[in-house]
């Protein structure tokens, strides 16, 4: 296997882990009072929920916030215009070079 396919696997192992995690956790809470990691059902739930809410939130304000940043310094294109005269100034210069050998 080549080193992309062992991180697949590892990344798809993960989320899977993760997944029945989560699932567990969201429909019998109780199994967390039962090692101690949590006091309350509610809370368990609150937090099973609201998790992955607050990180999927933050992460879609990160997403806005990257795309704000990247229209704030990225200069403006040229007007079309200025790029015509451009491309015309270029073919005058092009030009030139053949004419002198004619002359």
């Amino acid at each position: 296997m080549s080193k992309d396919q062992t991180l697949g696997g590892i990344l798809f192992l993960l989320c899977v882990v993760i997944a029945i995690f989560y699932v567990v956790t969201l429909f019998y809470p109780d199994w967390m009072l039962n090692i101690g990691w949590a006091k309350d059902t509610d809370a368990v739930r609150f937090w099973i929920i609201g998790l992955p809410v607050f990180i999927a939130f933050i992460a879609v304000i990160g997403i806005g916030a990257w795309i704000g940043w990247t229209m704030a310094t990225t200069p403006p294109p040229k007007p079309i215009g200025d790029l015509e005269l451009e491309e015309a100034d270029e073919m005058k210069t092009m030009e030139k070079p053949e004419e002198e050998k004619e002359e």
